[in-house]
């Protein structure tokens, strides 16, 4: 299981008395298929703390490890193959091409890396069961609602199977109840593969059920708790997740 690791991370924009502390010597370890949630008000540093996470940007100081292998090393293709082999990303605003299918959509992160194109399609739709969504597999984005949308988002990030995903408030777009459903889905993920989960959220209530709790203020971690695990439905032994019954946001 990957370890993500952030060592006294800085991420500094401008200089002098008009620069910005994104990230102020934040130190923070993730992984072994724990389910963290981020929280803090807008500008805290969250999105910045997952983009350095993520190896989608360089810090201004500090590192970032993944499985103790300091990123700042690699060239620029390693860290893409990196983020490629290893870490899926699921974002707010779904991040779905228009003209392509939910099927095309989920296969896309396979488009340059080669491999066995027909084992690549089994695994898709294999995860469009998973997700709900067998019978949406030729539909494009605009035929599906925002939480089918956001379900094909979350197949795409775990097509390649990485053993860690990030979400950019994966759940901002969508309504309470689909919401609850998108979390039990990734719950179940986290579980049952051993994916570990990191969600940048602003939701309190949704955070409580995850199994850690980190807190930011103005680019500065300034709590990290544990919550007590899942709460009630979240449960991956109470059954499968139900898709059917979702209003029609979902």
């Amino acid at each position: 299981m990957t370890t993500i690791a952030l060592d006294h991370l800085h991420m500094h924009y401008g200089t002098g008395a008009q620069v910005v502390r994104a990230l102020d010597d934040v130190s923070l370890a993730a992984g072994g298929g724990e389910f963290l949630a981020v929280v803090g008000r807008s500008g805290s540093g969250k999105t910045t703390l997952l983009d350095c996470a993520g190896v989608l940007l360089r810090p201004t100081a500090g590192r970032v490890l993944l499985d103790d292998v300091d990123t700042a090393t690699l060239t620029d293709s390693r860290r893409a193959d990196l983020r490629a082999r290893r870490i899926g990303f699921i974002f707010q605003a779904f991040h779905l091409l228009p003209a392509l299918s939910a099927m095309e959509n989920i296969l896309l992160p396979l488009r340059y890396s080669g491999g066995d194109r027909r084992a690549a399609r089994i695994r898709a739709e294999a995860l469009l069961e998973e997700v709900g969504l067998t019978g949406r597999a030729h539909h494009r984005p605009s035929e599906l609602s925002g939480g089918e949308q956001q379900r094909i988002a979350i197949a795409r990030a775990l097509i390649n199977e990485p053993s860690v995903v990030l979400g950019d408030e994966p759940m901002g777009e969508v309504d309470t109840e689909t919401a609850a459903t998108l979390l039990q889905l990734l719950r179940r993920i986290n579980r049952e593969r051993g994916v570990t989960v990191v969600l940048v959220t602003h939701d309190l209530e949704m955070a409580q059920r995850t199994d850690r709790i980190v807190r930011l203020r103005d680019g500065r971690l300034v709590a990290d708790e544990l919550t007590g695990g899942p709460r009630g439905g979240d449960d991956p032994a109470r059954g499968p997740v139900p898709w059917a019954g979702v209003p029609d946001g979902g």
